[in-house]
């Protein structure tokens, strides 16, 4: 199965909607100046909410390639929410991608297995695809070894929602912010596991055709040691993607290293 790899940069609370219009450009002129192939390497950004409405005028605008999509969800469709933002909403505005149950977002804002499934189950109803975050802690994987805690987590959602179109994203929370990323085996080993477990729920061929992302102080560094491993299908960048040149080499990885 072809998996287009896809680079991914969640920029957390960071820009407001002047500075993401500014980012976006000069991201697409970067890159078009390197004669980027965005059908062979997608690229997609991650803005705060309060940028999204500005960055989807611009990329409509202006035809260009880079998608986009929001940072988190409500599980609910509308109501008496306060500061929520529905999933209906973000389909309004074309948002390819949502993401799901970062580790902040759990660890932060309590959010449990159960309630990223329900935030999952409503992307899918809009038509936005979740990027589902999942991970173990240091002190999880010492307890419990590799590969268990994310499967466990992603679990949830796979028997929650009804087979469809995810991208998921294996965090080593223990990574994340470090500057001290996970070798390249270790995230193979857990991207593998994750895809079977894909496997042995929803079948064969859509765990074939799912793409299962490595986030944890990604770099244009260390991302081609990533993407060799044939279980890890593009990255989940959080600081680098705030530098445009640092996000661009990211997402050129194939023409730095000749792969």
């Amino acid at each position: 199965m072809n998996r287009v790899p896809l680079i991914a940069g969640n920029w957390k609370m960071n820009l407001d909607h002047l500075q993401a219009i500014a980012t976006v450009q000069k991201l697409a002129w970067t890159l078009k100046d390197a004669r980027h192939d965005f059908d062979d390497v997608e690229v997609a950004v991650f803005p705060p909410f309060t940028d999204l409405r500005s960055v989807q005028t611009l990329i409509s605008a202006d035809k260009l390639p880079i998608r986009f999509g929001a940072q988190d969800l409500s599980q609910f469709d509308s109501g008496a929410y306060t500061g929520d933002v529905s999933g209906s909403f973000l389909a309004a505005l074309d948002a390819a991608y949502v993401i799901v149950g970062h580790s902040e977002r759990r660890t932060m804002h309590g959010e449990t297995d159960e309630v990223v499934a329900a935030k999952t189950a409503a992307a899918v109803k809009h038509g936005v695809v979740p990027v589902v975050c999942v991970g173990e802690t240091g002190e999880q994987r010492e307890e419990r070894g590799a590969g268990v805690v994310a499967v466990e987590q992603l679990q949830v959602v796979l028997d929650a929602v009804q087979p469809s179109e995810i991208v998921v994203a294996y965090e080593p929370v223990w990574a994340i912010g470090s500057g001290q990323a996970a070798s390249a085996e270790q995230a193979q080993d857990e991207c593998a596991a994750i895809r079977r477990g894909i496997a042995a729920t929803w079948g064969e061929d859509l765990a074939a055709a799912t793409r299962v992302l490595y986030g944890g102080s990604v770099k244009s560094g260390n991302i081609a040691g990533f993407l060799r491993e044939p279980d890890v299908d593009g990255a989940l960048v959080g600081g680098a993607s705030l530098d445009v040149q640092e996000f661009a080499a990211i997402a050129r990885f194939r023409q730095h290293v000749g792969l």
